[in-house]
Protein backbone atom coordinates (compact mmCIF):
# COMPACT_ATOMS: atom_id res chain seq x y z
CA UNK A 1 0.00 0.00 0.00
CA UNK A 2 2.79 2.41 0.99
CA UNK A 3 4.65 1.58 -2.18
CA UNK A 4 1.66 2.62 -4.30
CA UNK A 5 1.25 5.93 -2.42
CA UNK A 6 4.92 6.84 -2.77
CA UNK A 7 5.12 5.84 -6.45
CA UNK A 8 6.05 8.36 -9.10
CA UNK A 9 3.30 9.83 -11.32
CA UNK A 10 4.49 7.65 -14.23
CA UNK A 11 4.25 4.51 -12.13
CA UNK A 12 0.80 5.54 -10.89
CA UNK A 13 -0.30 5.96 -14.52
CA UNK A 14 0.96 2.48 -15.32
CA UNK A 15 -0.92 1.03 -12.37
CA UNK A 16 -4.26 2.70 -13.11
CA UNK A 17 -4.17 2.54 -16.91
CA UNK A 18 -6.53 -0.23 -18.13
CA UNK A 19 -4.97 -2.72 -20.51
CA UNK A 20 -6.44 -3.00 -23.99
CA UNK A 21 -7.57 -6.57 -24.60
CA UNK A 22 -9.02 -8.08 -27.75
CA UNK A 23 -11.72 -10.58 -26.85
CA UNK A 24 -12.73 -13.22 -29.38
CA UNK A 25 -14.42 -16.62 -29.19
CA UNK A 26 -12.33 -19.79 -29.02
CA UNK A 27 -10.40 -21.52 -30.41
CA UNK A 28 -7.54 -19.06 -30.09
CA UNK A 29 -5.40 -20.60 -32.83
CA UNK A 30 -3.79 -18.75 -35.71
CA UNK A 31 -3.22 -20.53 -38.99
CA UNK A 32 -2.22 -19.40 -42.48
CA UNK A 33 -4.93 -21.68 -43.90
CA UNK A 34 -8.19 -20.03 -44.86
CA UNK A 35 -11.24 -21.13 -46.76
CA UNK A 36 -9.80 -19.44 -49.82
CA UNK A 37 -6.45 -21.24 -49.65
CA UNK A 38 -8.19 -24.59 -49.17
CA UNK A 39 -10.53 -24.02 -52.10
CA UNK A 40 -7.68 -22.87 -54.34
CA UNK A 41 -5.81 -26.08 -53.45
CA UNK A 42 -8.87 -28.10 -54.51
CA UNK A 43 -9.06 -26.21 -57.81
CA UNK A 44 -5.37 -26.89 -58.43
CA UNK A 45 -5.87 -30.58 -57.65
CA UNK A 46 -8.82 -30.80 -60.06
CA UNK A 47 -7.01 -29.02 -62.89
CA UNK A 48 -5.26 -32.08 -64.43
CA UNK A 49 -8.54 -33.99 -64.74
CA UNK A 50 -10.30 -30.92 -66.16
CA UNK A 51 -7.62 -30.36 -68.78
CA UNK A 52 -7.75 -34.02 -69.76
CA UNK A 53 -11.53 -33.80 -70.07
CA UNK A 54 -11.12 -30.98 -72.58
CA UNK A 55 -8.45 -32.95 -74.47
CA UNK A 56 -10.56 -36.08 -74.92
CA UNK A 57 -14.02 -34.50 -75.24
CA UNK A 58 -13.33 -31.19 -76.98
CA UNK A 59 -13.87 -27.50 -76.33
CA UNK A 60 -17.51 -28.04 -75.40
CA UNK A 61 -16.21 -29.56 -72.15
CA UNK A 62 -14.36 -26.32 -71.40
CA UNK A 63 -17.53 -24.36 -72.11
CA UNK A 64 -19.42 -26.51 -69.60
CA UNK A 65 -16.82 -25.73 -66.94
CA UNK A 66 -16.83 -21.98 -67.62
CA UNK A 67 -20.62 -21.68 -67.69
CA UNK A 68 -21.05 -23.81 -64.59
CA UNK A 69 -18.51 -21.80 -62.57
CA UNK A 70 -19.97 -18.49 -63.77
CA UNK A 71 -23.48 -19.62 -62.80
CA UNK A 72 -22.38 -20.82 -59.35
CA UNK A 73 -20.43 -17.66 -58.53
CA UNK A 74 -23.14 -15.41 -59.97
CA UNK A 75 -25.93 -17.20 -58.09
CA UNK A 76 -24.06 -16.90 -54.80
CA UNK A 77 -23.28 -13.21 -55.29
CA UNK A 78 -26.83 -12.37 -56.38
CA UNK A 79 -28.47 -14.30 -53.54
CA UNK A 80 -26.24 -12.71 -50.91
CA UNK A 81 -26.85 -9.28 -52.45
CA UNK A 82 -30.62 -9.72 -52.36
CA UNK A 83 -30.53 -11.10 -48.80
CA UNK A 84 -28.18 -8.26 -47.73
CA UNK A 85 -25.54 -10.73 -46.58
CA UNK A 86 -21.76 -10.38 -46.94
CA UNK A 87 -20.59 -11.36 -50.41
CA UNK A 88 -18.44 -14.48 -50.03
CA UNK A 89 -17.58 -15.44 -53.61
CA UNK A 90 -13.92 -14.59 -53.04
CA UNK A 91 -13.53 -17.68 -50.88
CA UNK A 92 -13.73 -19.72 -54.13
CA UNK A 93 -16.11 -22.32 -52.64
CA UNK A 94 -18.76 -21.51 -55.25
CA UNK A 95 -16.14 -21.90 -57.99
CA UNK A 96 -15.24 -25.36 -56.67
CA UNK A 97 -18.92 -26.34 -56.70
CA UNK A 98 -19.26 -25.14 -60.29
CA UNK A 99 -16.20 -27.09 -61.42
CA UNK A 100 -17.38 -30.29 -59.75
CA UNK A 101 -20.82 -30.00 -61.32
CA UNK A 102 -19.30 -29.62 -64.79
CA UNK A 103 -17.04 -32.61 -64.15
CA UNK A 104 -20.09 -34.71 -63.25
CA UNK A 105 -21.98 -34.32 -66.54
CA UNK A 106 -21.50 -35.90 -69.97
CA UNK A 107 -20.08 -33.50 -72.55
CA UNK A 108 -23.14 -33.94 -74.77
CA UNK A 109 -25.68 -32.40 -72.33
CA UNK A 110 -27.24 -29.06 -73.28
CA UNK A 111 -25.12 -26.10 -72.19
CA UNK A 112 -27.91 -24.76 -70.00
CA UNK A 113 -28.05 -27.89 -67.84
CA UNK A 114 -24.91 -27.35 -65.70
CA UNK A 115 -26.03 -23.73 -65.30
CA UNK A 116 -29.36 -24.85 -63.84
CA UNK A 117 -27.55 -27.42 -61.70
CA UNK A 118 -25.15 -24.79 -60.34
CA UNK A 119 -27.95 -22.42 -59.40
CA UNK A 120 -29.78 -25.27 -57.66
CA UNK A 121 -26.64 -26.30 -55.76
CA UNK A 122 -25.78 -22.80 -54.57
CA UNK A 123 -29.21 -21.40 -53.78
CA UNK A 124 -31.24 -24.41 -52.65
CA UNK A 125 -28.61 -26.71 -51.15
CA UNK A 126 -26.09 -24.20 -49.81
CA UNK A 127 -27.45 -20.71 -49.22
CA UNK A 128 -30.96 -21.56 -48.01
CA UNK A 129 -29.34 -23.53 -45.19
CA UNK A 130 -27.07 -20.66 -44.14
CA UNK A 131 -24.14 -20.73 -46.55
CA UNK A 132 -20.79 -22.44 -46.50
CA UNK A 133 -20.29 -24.87 -43.65
CA UNK A 134 -24.01 -25.14 -42.88
CA UNK A 135 -25.22 -27.30 -45.75
CA UNK A 136 -25.76 -30.90 -44.67
CA UNK A 137 -25.41 -32.54 -48.09
CA UNK A 138 -22.86 -32.02 -50.83
CA UNK A 139 -24.08 -29.28 -53.22
CA UNK A 140 -22.38 -30.64 -56.36
CA UNK A 141 -23.70 -34.16 -55.88
CA UNK A 142 -27.16 -32.84 -55.06
CA UNK A 143 -27.07 -30.95 -58.35
CA UNK A 144 -26.04 -34.10 -60.24
CA UNK A 145 -28.94 -36.06 -58.78
CA UNK A 146 -31.28 -33.13 -59.54
CA UNK A 147 -30.09 -33.09 -63.15
CA UNK A 148 -30.97 -36.78 -63.46
CA UNK A 149 -34.49 -35.44 -63.93
CA UNK A 150 -33.26 -35.15 -67.53
CA UNK A 151 -32.21 -38.80 -67.55
CA UNK A 152 -31.87 -39.06 -71.32
CA UNK A 153 -29.27 -36.30 -71.42
CA UNK A 154 -27.43 -37.40 -68.29
CA UNK A 155 -27.01 -40.98 -69.48
CA UNK A 156 -25.89 -40.33 -73.06
CA UNK A 157 -22.11 -40.59 -73.11
CA UNK A 158 -19.57 -40.22 -75.88
CA UNK A 159 -16.45 -42.29 -76.31
CA UNK A 160 -13.15 -40.74 -75.29
CA UNK A 161 -11.57 -39.11 -78.33
CA UNK A 162 -14.90 -38.19 -79.93
CA UNK A 163 -14.23 -34.48 -79.44
CA UNK A 164 -17.14 -32.07 -79.64
CA UNK A 165 -15.66 -28.74 -80.71
CA UNK A 166 -18.87 -27.26 -82.09
CA UNK A 167 -20.60 -25.09 -79.50
CA UNK A 168 -23.72 -24.55 -81.60
CA UNK A 169 -26.58 -24.80 -81.08
CA UNK A 170 -25.61 -23.05 -77.87
CA UNK A 171 -28.62 -24.11 -75.84
CA UNK A 172 -29.14 -27.51 -77.40
CA UNK A 173 -27.57 -30.90 -76.95
CA UNK A 174 -24.65 -31.98 -79.06
CA UNK A 175 -25.24 -34.28 -82.00
CA UNK A 176 -23.19 -37.28 -80.96
CA UNK A 177 -23.09 -41.03 -81.25
CA UNK A 178 -23.88 -42.58 -77.89
CA UNK A 179 -21.28 -44.93 -76.47
CA UNK A 180 -21.60 -47.42 -73.61
CA UNK A 181 -19.43 -46.74 -70.58
CA UNK A 182 -17.52 -49.54 -68.83
CA UNK A 183 -20.02 -49.46 -65.96
CA UNK A 184 -22.95 -49.79 -68.34
CA UNK A 185 -21.24 -52.76 -70.00
CA UNK A 186 -20.65 -54.44 -66.64
CA UNK A 187 -24.28 -53.84 -65.74
CA UNK A 188 -25.45 -55.80 -68.77
CA UNK A 189 -23.09 -58.67 -68.06
CA UNK A 190 -20.64 -57.84 -70.83
CA UNK A 191 -16.93 -57.15 -70.56
CA UNK A 192 -15.90 -53.53 -71.21
CA UNK A 193 -14.12 -52.97 -74.50
CA UNK A 194 -11.55 -50.74 -72.80
CA UNK A 195 -8.39 -52.18 -71.29
CA UNK A 196 -7.31 -51.51 -67.72
CA UNK A 197 -4.62 -49.18 -69.04
CA UNK A 198 -7.18 -47.22 -71.07
CA UNK A 199 -9.37 -46.79 -68.01
CA UNK A 200 -6.44 -45.84 -65.80
CA UNK A 201 -5.14 -43.21 -68.20
CA UNK A 202 -8.53 -41.84 -69.23
CA UNK A 203 -9.41 -43.35 -72.58
CA UNK A 204 -12.96 -44.36 -71.65
CA UNK A 205 -16.45 -42.92 -71.94
CA UNK A 206 -17.99 -41.14 -68.99
CA UNK A 207 -18.52 -37.73 -67.45
CA UNK A 208 -16.09 -34.93 -68.26
CA UNK A 209 -13.95 -35.11 -65.15
CA UNK A 210 -14.15 -38.72 -64.02
CA UNK A 211 -12.51 -40.69 -66.83
CA UNK A 212 -8.81 -40.47 -65.89
CA UNK A 213 -8.05 -42.34 -62.68
CA UNK A 214 -4.35 -41.46 -62.77
CA UNK A 215 -4.93 -37.69 -63.00
CA UNK A 216 -7.50 -37.80 -60.21
CA UNK A 217 -4.96 -39.69 -58.11
CA UNK A 218 -2.33 -37.03 -58.90
CA UNK A 219 -4.74 -34.39 -57.60
CA UNK A 220 -5.51 -36.50 -54.55
CA UNK A 221 -1.82 -36.85 -53.69
CA UNK A 222 -1.50 -33.06 -53.90
CA UNK A 223 -4.39 -32.62 -51.45
CA UNK A 224 -2.88 -35.17 -49.07
CA UNK A 225 0.51 -33.46 -49.17
CA UNK A 226 -1.13 -30.10 -48.55
CA UNK A 227 -3.14 -31.70 -45.72
CA UNK A 228 -6.40 -30.48 -47.21
CA UNK A 229 -7.81 -34.00 -46.83
CA UNK A 230 -6.83 -37.04 -44.80
CA UNK A 231 -6.53 -40.64 -45.97
CA UNK A 232 -9.35 -42.04 -43.82
CA UNK A 233 -12.39 -41.52 -46.06
CA UNK A 234 -10.81 -42.30 -49.48
CA UNK A 235 -9.00 -45.41 -48.23
CA UNK A 236 -12.06 -46.73 -46.37
CA UNK A 237 -14.32 -45.93 -49.34
CA UNK A 238 -12.17 -47.39 -52.14
CA UNK A 239 -11.01 -50.26 -49.93
CA UNK A 240 -14.58 -51.30 -49.17
CA UNK A 241 -15.49 -51.28 -52.87
CA UNK A 242 -12.35 -53.31 -53.62
CA UNK A 243 -13.06 -55.96 -50.98
CA UNK A 244 -16.75 -56.38 -51.83
CA UNK A 245 -16.23 -56.55 -55.59
CA UNK A 246 -13.35 -59.00 -55.14
CA UNK A 247 -15.47 -61.31 -52.99
CA UNK A 248 -18.64 -61.01 -55.07
CA UNK A 249 -17.21 -60.90 -58.59
CA UNK A 250 -19.68 -61.20 -61.47
CA UNK A 251 -19.91 -61.73 -65.23
CA UNK A 252 -17.67 -64.80 -65.10
CA UNK A 253 -14.52 -62.73 -64.58
CA UNK A 254 -11.65 -63.41 -62.26
CA UNK A 255 -12.10 -61.69 -58.90
CA UNK A 256 -9.17 -59.29 -59.35
CA UNK A 257 -10.27 -58.47 -62.91
CA UNK A 258 -13.81 -57.57 -61.89
CA UNK A 259 -12.50 -55.58 -58.92
CA UNK A 260 -10.18 -53.47 -61.10
CA UNK A 261 -12.97 -52.69 -63.56
CA UNK A 262 -15.20 -51.54 -60.70
CA UNK A 263 -12.47 -49.38 -59.19
CA UNK A 264 -11.44 -47.66 -62.42
CA UNK A 265 -14.91 -47.20 -63.94
CA UNK A 266 -17.38 -44.45 -63.14
CA UNK A 267 -16.95 -41.69 -60.61
CA UNK A 268 -15.42 -43.64 -57.72
CA UNK A 269 -12.06 -41.82 -57.69
CA UNK A 270 -13.65 -38.40 -58.16
CA UNK A 271 -16.22 -39.06 -55.45
CA UNK A 272 -13.88 -40.65 -52.92
CA UNK A 273 -11.20 -37.97 -52.98
CA UNK A 274 -13.02 -34.78 -53.92
CA UNK A 275 -16.64 -35.02 -52.76
CA UNK A 276 -16.91 -37.52 -49.92
CA UNK A 277 -14.17 -35.53 -48.14
CA UNK A 278 -16.14 -32.27 -48.13
CA UNK A 279 -15.60 -30.67 -44.71
CA UNK A 280 -19.21 -29.61 -44.17
CA UNK A 281 -20.74 -32.98 -44.91
CA UNK A 282 -18.24 -35.51 -43.52
CA UNK A 283 -17.39 -36.61 -39.95
CA UNK A 284 -14.78 -34.78 -37.93
CA UNK A 285 -13.06 -37.66 -36.12
CA UNK A 286 -10.77 -40.25 -37.75
CA UNK A 287 -12.95 -43.10 -36.47
CA UNK A 288 -16.06 -41.42 -37.83
CA UNK A 289 -14.43 -40.86 -41.22
CA UNK A 290 -13.54 -44.54 -41.53
CA UNK A 291 -17.12 -45.55 -40.69
CA UNK A 292 -18.40 -42.99 -43.18
CA UNK A 293 -16.07 -44.26 -45.93
CA UNK A 294 -17.07 -47.89 -45.34
CA UNK A 295 -20.73 -46.90 -45.57
CA UNK A 296 -20.15 -45.03 -48.84
CA UNK A 297 -18.35 -48.04 -50.32
CA UNK A 298 -20.98 -50.56 -49.27
CA UNK A 299 -23.88 -48.49 -50.63
CA UNK A 300 -22.01 -47.85 -53.89
CA UNK A 301 -21.57 -51.57 -54.49
CA UNK A 302 -25.17 -52.29 -53.49
CA UNK A 303 -26.54 -49.79 -56.01
CA UNK A 304 -24.15 -50.89 -58.78
CA UNK A 305 -25.15 -54.52 -58.31
CA UNK A 306 -28.90 -54.20 -57.77
CA UNK A 307 -29.96 -50.70 -58.85
CA UNK A 308 -31.38 -49.73 -62.22
CA UNK A 309 -28.85 -46.93 -62.61
CA UNK A 310 -25.33 -48.37 -63.13
CA UNK A 311 -23.55 -45.83 -60.89
CA UNK A 312 -23.97 -45.51 -57.15
CA UNK A 313 -21.31 -43.02 -56.05
CA UNK A 314 -23.49 -39.90 -55.93
CA UNK A 315 -26.35 -41.62 -54.11
CA UNK A 316 -24.09 -43.34 -51.60
CA UNK A 317 -22.32 -40.13 -50.56
CA UNK A 318 -25.59 -38.22 -50.24
CA UNK A 319 -27.12 -40.99 -48.11
CA UNK A 320 -24.07 -41.03 -45.84
CA UNK A 321 -24.18 -37.20 -45.64
CA UNK A 322 -27.52 -37.58 -43.88
CA UNK A 323 -25.96 -39.92 -41.30
CA UNK A 324 -22.95 -37.76 -40.43
CA UNK A 325 -24.55 -36.33 -37.27
CA UNK A 326 -25.16 -39.84 -35.92
CA UNK A 327 -21.69 -41.01 -36.91
CA UNK A 328 -20.09 -38.03 -35.17
CA UNK A 329 -22.12 -38.74 -32.05
CA UNK A 330 -21.16 -42.42 -32.06
CA UNK A 331 -17.48 -41.78 -32.81
CA UNK A 332 -17.08 -38.84 -30.44
CA UNK A 333 -13.69 -39.17 -28.69
CA UNK A 334 -13.73 -39.73 -24.95
CA UNK A 335 -12.78 -36.65 -22.97
CA UNK A 336 -9.72 -36.99 -20.74
CA UNK A 337 -11.00 -37.89 -17.30
CA UNK A 338 -14.56 -38.28 -18.59
CA UNK A 339 -16.99 -41.04 -17.74
CA UNK A 340 -17.31 -44.15 -19.87
CA UNK A 341 -21.08 -44.17 -19.62
CA UNK A 342 -23.87 -41.68 -19.28
CA UNK A 343 -24.73 -38.67 -21.40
Amino acid sequence: MDNKINSSPVEKEKITMPEMLTVSPSPHVKSPETTTTLMVDVLIALSPAIIWGVVVFGWRAAMHVLLSVAAAVGAEALYEKLMKKPITVRDCSAAVTGVLIAMNVPVSVPLWMPVVGSVFAIVVVKQLFGGIGKNFVNPALSARVFMLSWAGDMTRFTAAGDRINSLLPALGEADVVSSATPLAALKTGALPSESFLDMFLGRQGGCIGEVSAVLLLVGAVYLLIRKVITWHIPVAYIGTVAVLTFIFSRNGMFSWEFMLYELLAGGLMLGAFFMATDYSTSPVSPKGRIIYGIGCGAITVLIRFFGTYPEGVSFSILIMNLLVWYIDKFAKPRRFGGKTSGK
